[in-house]
Parts: structure tokens; C-alpha cells; sequence
């Protein structure tokens, strides 16, 4: 048997946070971030590297709901960089720190520190539309 999915009306348990709390960690070392960086797309203050040590070890992701959209955004970027690149891994995980006109000759990493949540969704709605979504 299966385990029972999830309504979207409960909450993620801290096991569930804590996976979440490893892929993400994992995508952002992919992604050869710093940890101002890593703070910055995971709303977090740009010290505090406490939390990130703690998300790299698989403690529990924070429960709030910022946190937790900002880490589905993240993944979605990262599955829509796979789909859009298949064959180039490397691209797929340098394309976040690449200057892009579509950014005015900004990195996506630099929109989302600048913009914030909002930064999120402008690149990831931009992924979704090259992916013909």
C-alpha cells in the first residue's frame, strides 16, 4: 500500500519539511551559490548561515507559508531548467547565475534578491513560458 497523499488543506510534517529541506539545500549547491545567496532565495536574513547548516543536515524546512512557496518555486525552476535542457546538465544548473537580456542583462539569482517572492514568479513564469506552458 501506498502512503495516503496529502489534501492541500494539511499541513507538511517535519518529515516532509525535512526532505524538503535536503533537495532544496542540494539544488542551491548544484546551482554553486554562496550562502548570502542561498539566504536571499530562501527569504531568509543574509546571515544566517544557522539555518542553512541546518537545512543541509535535513531539519525541518520553516513551516510558514513563504518558505514553503519559495522552496516549490525553487524546485519548479529547477524541473523546468531540466525539461528545457536535457542534454546539457551543466547549462541547466549554470543558467541561474547567467546574464539574460530577458532580465535586462541580469542573472535570475540577481532578480530574485532585488524583487524578492515576486523575483520568483518572473522566473519562473519566464521558464514555464519558454517551456510553452
Amino acid at each position: 500500500m501506498g502512503a495516503k497523499a496529502r489534501t492541500p488543506a494539511e499541513p507538511i510534517v517535519a518529515e516532509d519539511r525535512g526532505a524538503l529541506a535536503r533537495m532544496v539545500m542540494k539544488l542551491l549547491e548544484h546551482w554553486q551559490l554562496g550562502t548570502e545567496d542561498q539566504a536571499a532565495l530562501l527569504g531568509l536574513a543574509p546571515g544566517n548561515r544557522a539555518a542553512l547548516g541546518r537545512y543541509r543536515r535535513g531539519e525541518a524546512i520553516g513551516s510558514s507559508r513563504d518558505q514553503l512557496e519559495r522552496v516549490g518555486h525553487l524546485l519548479g525552476i529547477h524541473k523546468s531548467l531540466r525539461l528545457l535542457f536535457p542534454q546539457n546538465i551543466d547549462l541547466a544548473y549554470r543558467w541561474v547565475t547567467t546574464r539574460n537580456r530577458a532580465f535586462d542583462n541580469r542573472t535570475p539569482v540577481e532578480v530574485i534578491k532585488d524583487q524578492g517572492f515576486a523575483g520568483l514568479l518572473i522566473v519562473r513564469g519566464y521558464l514555464d513560458r519558454a517551456r510553452g506552458r
